[in-house]
């Protein structure tokens, strides 16, 4: 089940750049189905299952760039993504890690650090007082 917010990246466009990674279907339709699953998507047997499933994600996601992970599983791996999980990276730095979806995916934690973060950017820089 996808639960990211689209609205969240247009509110922060001008400060941050959106990934989604596209990984492992974590209820597909012909395994651990949810009932309340927004799409009819069967358990990837390849990587072109993958891709046209991660193209429904994008139609859903304007404005968020998409990738998609390995057959292998091994961003999924990388970030202990299963079944959803939350980063921000900045210069090569991770800001924010999210807990583990379900129940540790908050995009109120997100939005607060966004907000924090603009608000940093947009406050007036201290002035800096030079000896004469």
């Amino acid at each position: 089940a996808f639960s990211f917010k689209p609205h969240l990246a247009s509110t922060f466009l001008d400060i941050a750049d959106f990934l989604l990674v596209y990984i492992e279907e974590a209820h597909p339709s012909d395994g651990w189905a949810s009932s309340d699953a927004a799409y009819d998507i069967p358990k990837h047997q390849c990587l072109q299952d993958r891709l046209r499933a991660a193209r429904l994600l994008q139609e859903g996601a304007p404005g968020c760039l998409l990738a998609v992970d390995t057959m292998d599983n091994a961003s999924s791996a990388a970030y202990g993504a299963y079944s959803e999980r939350l980063y921000i990276i900045q210069e090569a730095r991770v800001m924010y890690q999210g807990g583990r979806g379900p129940e540790g995916y908050k995009i109120s934690e997100l939005r607060h650090w966004l907000d924090q973060y603009k608000d940093r950017l947009q406050s007036p820089q201290a002035s800096v007082v030079l000896p004469v």
